[in-house]
């Protein structure tokens, strides 16, 4: 099969691997749309020491089952494999099992290939007409459809519905979604780059600033550098929440004393657990996420230009999809 590899640092390429083969309780799936996450950057610009070279990335992916009793089935993955057993996988926390794995990670290869192998039970079934695009944002979504719940959960009951989201790549724009979705009637995206704002307000319908200003009862960090945090830190308003779900760098940032002082909630959120997952699907699937029209859409053998754009800054679409079979 042919697959996108990343070969070091921004180094990605295209050519024949071998195909999986699916383990007990497991499909084979021909892959028919996966999207780049800016995981999948900070792996090609030598960020992240979970994904050493060479490795398939992706793990955004939708594509068909391939034999068994449910061949030819449209579904969406769930990349997070847990074990199913321990403690945080029975209390419905799959996200914090100490035995998880995820696609695009040692030992498990990643979705830019045409094929990937994974779990019955992380699957979901995706309905006729929806399409499967469309399907491939159910992770990236779920992503923020978790961090927006932990927000609101923490959220005091008296305190009025408002938030920030800094950063208007797809992990912002899907907590903005989430967020309205979620009944939170005032939402504000944060993104300095004057293409991807224009892109948001006119593409996406998003009320979008260049700059972060006035105090916020939520404000969600979509970016995780420190000057990101800085910024949530000081427009958090007394007694509000931090969502932190983006890891641009690991330290740094956080005005300490601030958050103490204000009683301000700081909240550290990855990925989802799998009923988050079940229901962004379901939100996709029913359209309260809107028309998820602003994916770009290009090759897997057009990936690695992809790539080389988005670390340019080029890109202003919040999501690149790959094809794997065009």
């Amino acid at each position: 099969m042919k697959a996108l590899v990343y070969d070091g640092v921004e180094t990605m390429g295209y050519r024949e691997v071998a195909e999986p083969e699916p383990r007990a309780g497991e499909h084979l799936i021909k892959v028919e749309a996966v999207g780049i996450c800016g995981s999948d950057m900070h792996a090609y610009l030598g960020h992240d020491a979970r994904r050493p070279a060479p490795l398939i990335l992706g793990h955004e992916a939708a594509g068909i089952i391939q034999g068994g009793p449910r061949d030819g089935e449209q579904v969406t993955v769930n990349p997070l494999v847990s074990c199913g057993a321990c403690k945080a996988c029975t209390s419905g926390r799959e996200n914090l099992c100490p035995e998880r794995q995820i696609i695009s990670m040692p030992p498990r290869e990643g979705a830019f290939a045409q094929y990937i192998s994974m779990p019955e039970p992380n699957l979901v079934t995706v309905p006729q007409g929806i399409p499967l695009v469309r399907a491939a944002l159910a992770e990236p979504l779920a992503v923020s459809w978790h961090a927006a719940r932990l927000a609101l959960a923490a959220l005091h009951p008296s305190v009025e519905r408002r938030a920030l989201v800094l950063g208007g790549g797809a992990i912002g724009l899907a907590a903005a979604l989430a967020l309205r979705a979620m009944n939170v009637p005032e939402v504000t995206v944060v993104e300095p780059n004057d293409a991807r704002r224009a892109f948001l307000r006119d593409r996406c319908g998003q009320e979008v600033a260049a700059k972060a200003d006035g105090p916020w009862p939520i404000v969600i960090d979509a970016v995780g550098y420190a000057g990101t945090r800085a910024v949530a830190s000081a427009h958090a308003e007394p007694g509000g929440v931090i969502a932190h779900v983006g890891l641009g760098e690991d330290t740094g940032g956080l005005d300490v004393r601030r958050m103490t002082l204000q009683e301000i909630t700081f909240i550290g959120t990855y990925t989802y657990t799998a009923q988050d997952f079940r229901d962004t699907a379901q939100a996709i699937f029913e359209g309260r996420l809107g028309p998820l029209d602003w994916v770009e859409t290009r090759t897997l053998q057009e990936g690695a230009e992809a790539f080389r754009e988005l670390r340019a800054g080029k890109v202003a679409a919040p999501k690149i999809v790959l094809n794997p079979w065009t």
